[in-house]
């Protein structure tokens, strides 16, 4: 070879996870039976999609290699036990039945793995070092975990066996099992939520001064507005810049910074004269219709600016937000039920209806779907959603915790045979007892999974009130019930909020943010490339054969004013145009500062980080990306994530009420970050 040395190339991990049409699968290590003496363990369950073979060697001694088909969540420990030729943590066919309770009743996890063993194979650590920092520097957090080992920053794949070693070594030291939100609160939500309660809390400037530290991050601030939400129920834009973006502009986010639109349709049941409007409004601004799961028609392709006009001729039409874009109630699917079907028990139409109107535009730890069946048939697919009625001859049974998305879970009957009222009384008290137990970001299968005591639990809880705590529930819910009002409504009647809608702060004109390209009949956005990302300033070199990073330290600049320092939201940003350079000024109101940065995000170089959610990390102020939360340093522009991303960033001064930024001429920065040039799609940047 190049070195003169006589050396071979053995071959590399070609171990690989992934999910095909829905469906997870795996292989690792050696699967060639051939090999050596290796034997093979087979486990099948032709009911619940999963083969799964494992290779041992003659022994039973050694892990050789696996396939794994339909249940490949403990993938990472298995390639573990691969990497470090150690001892099995369990009998051949345990483990090949997966990651199932033991005949001790513990599953098989990492903490079943030797201290020799390789965790995270990106950057070689082990599990005995994983264990030895959270030991020594007596680690909190998974965050912490990752920053003082690397273990998890790679491809990641490795971080649920962080996880469980974290939650092992905190446990064996009598610390909490449950590790805080994040390095601003010492609390988890539940904790949080109570605190909030208790001392009456209406903002989270109070809960972070009295028990916090910092000034939050992407992490805390969704969490404690879903908390206020839960809460008190005031209106979320009151709260506007701790909302993540889907619910700061009341729509959901998709590529290229477009929206979709998503109008609440009661139990699927709609008039001709509304899907008429839906379909004039779509024509109108050029949208991409789709019929959801949820028995809605969404819109898609809906620029920031656009949503109000869109959302006036809505209201006016007599539609509500469908909440579509929010960790909250999203729809009750109903089936045509007795009115209609000639199987049919009950109206499941009605109820549908009923169901849904009573818990719109709740908020909770995640989104919640419901559904109602007009008889045992259960064309509405009641059993797979959070929770469910389905009719009977004497009544309606209850199904709670289901899900149908990546993991699917058959729901739990909660009770049976229920009238109308003691149904919704029932769906109320778990609704709530929901909402003040889960963690964030936390659905109610698993949440259901994570209780103790589970569905046997949740009866005592929601049935037989052994807690003593139904009434207040009850409570609870009505007051949320009783203060709903349609966001959509509220904005486009109140022109100051209609202004957050603006896409930039001191010009008139609109640019388009991605392109788009027309299919079947409609428009979506381009495709984005294998690699989309932009270059990071210190490399992006211009025609003056300097750097853009080399123009922003030495070329010419100037002051230039782009505002007043009302047009931008206190802890928020806005966009404003230069040349034709989308530059985000934010107003870091908690930390007395302003800072200013390019506006696309260089990782798929959509035009959005004006709308993520300033924070800081470690002390350093920084901004999240609304679209995979890539996380930027204000003041460096340097990326924590560890990828070679960078924004390039700009001085700022407030002078008599006035905003000025610090920048070279247009034509330096329309030649580097002009929206035709970066927006893929559009010019240059489709090349």
């Amino acid at each position: 070879n190049l070195c003169g040395e006589k050396r071979t190339f053995e071959g590399s991990d070609l171990s690989a996870k992934l999910k095909l049409l829905g469906v997870d699968v795996a292989s690792f290590g050696s699967i060639d039976p051939r090999q050596g003496a290796a034997r093979s363990v087979v486990f099948e369950d032709p009911f619940a999609g999963v083969y799964r073979r494992l290779f041992f060697n003659a022994e039973g001694k050694r892990l050789l290699g696996g396939i794994l088909v339909g249940d490949a969540e403990d993938y990472s420990t298995l390639r573990a036990l691969v990497r470090s030729g150690g001892p099995l943590p369990a009998p051949p066919g345990s483990l090949a039945q997966g990651a199932r309770p033991r005949a001790d009743g513990k599953s098989v996890t990492a903490t079943a793995l030797a201290d020799s063993a390789t965790v995270c194979a990106c950057h070689n650590v082990t599990k005995g070092q994983i264990c030895a920092a959270i030991r020594e520097k007596q680690l909190l957090r998974i965050e912490d975990v990752k920053a003082s080992t690397r273990a998890g920053t790679g491809c990641g794949g490795c971080t649920p066996l962080v996880q469980d070693l974290l939650a092992s070594e905190l446990a064996a030291a009598g610390k909490l099992r449950r590790p805080p939100l994040c390095e601003h609160f010492a609390y988890t939500r539940q904790e949080l939520l109570h605190i909030v309660k208790v001392k009456g809390y209406r903002t989270f400037d109070e809960l972070l001064r009295s028990h916090g530290r910092g000034y939050g991050c992407e992490v805390c601030k969704p969490a404690v507005a879903s908390i206020l939400a839960s809460l008190w129920n005031e209106p979320i834009l009151d709260h506007a810049t701790i909302q993540d973006t889907n619910d700061r502009f009341l729509a959901n986010l998709q590529r290229g910074g477009l929206y979709s639109v998503v109008p609440r349709v009661p139990g699927g049941e709609i008039t001709p004269e509304k899907l008429i409007v839906l379909g004039q409004v779509a024509k109108k601004y050029g949208l991409y219709t789709k019929i959801t799961g949820g028995q809605r028609i969404d819109l898609f392709g809906a620029e920031l600016p656009q949503l109000p006009d869109i959302w006036e001729e809505l209201v006016a039409a007599g539609f509500e937000s469908g909440h579509a874009y929010g960790k909250a109630m999203r729809t009750v699917k109903s089936c045509v039920g007795s009115t209609w079907c000639r199987f049919g028990v009950r109206d499941s139409v009605g109820f549908a209806i009923r169901v849904e109107l009573r818990y719109r535009g709740i908020r909770a730890p995640h989104k919640i779907k419901a559904a109602v069946s007009g008889c045992i048939r259960e064309c509405a697919e009641a059993q797979s959603k959070d929770f469910g009625l389905i009719a009977t001859e004497k009544g309606w049974n209850l199904y709670v915790c289901g899900n149908g998305g990546a993991k699917p879970r058959h729901a739990d009957l909660l009770a049976s045979d229920l009238d109308e009222e003691t149904a919704i009384r029932y769906v109320d008290r778990f609704l709530m007892y929901y909402i003040h137990t889960a963690d964030p970001l936390t659905r109610t299968s698993v949440w259901l999974e994570k209780l103790e005591g589970g569905i046997e639990h949740l009866r005592d809880v929601v049935v037989h009130d052994r807690l003593g705590i139904a009434a207040d529930l009850e409570r609870q819910m009505q007051r949320l019930v009783e203060t709903y009002q349609c966001e959509w409504t509220e904005v486009v009647r109140n022109p100051e909020r209609r202004k957050w809608f603006r896409q930039f702060v001191n010009a008139q004109e609109r640019q388009a943010d991605i392109g788009l390209v027309e299919e079947r009949g409609q428009k979506r956005p381009v495709d984005w490339p294998a690699n989309a990302s932009l270059p990071p300033p210190d490399e992006l070199r211009l025609s003056t054969g300097h750097t853009l990073a080399e123009e922003l330290a030495n070329g010419n600049r100037r002051w230039v004013r782009v505002g007043r320092v009302e047009d931008f939201p206190p802890d928020g940003a806005a966009v404003i145009l230069y040349g034709n350079t989308q530059i985000a000024v934010y107003r870091f109101a908690s930390r007395g500062e302003w800072y200013a940065t390019q506006n696309v995000c260089p990782h798929k170089r959509a035009l959005v980080l004006s709308r993520g959610l300033l924070g800081d990390h470690g002390g350093v102020p920084t901004i999240a990306c609304p679209l995979h939360k890539k996380l930027f340093a204000l003041s460096t522009g340097r990326c924590f994530s560890g990828e070679p991303l960078a924004v390039a960033t700009f001085p700022v001064s407030v002078r008599d009420g006035a905003v000025w930024l610090y920048l070279p001429p247009e034509s330096v920065l329309d030649e580097a970050l002009a929206t035709e040039r970066v927006a893929l799609g559009r010019g240059a940047a489709s090349a």
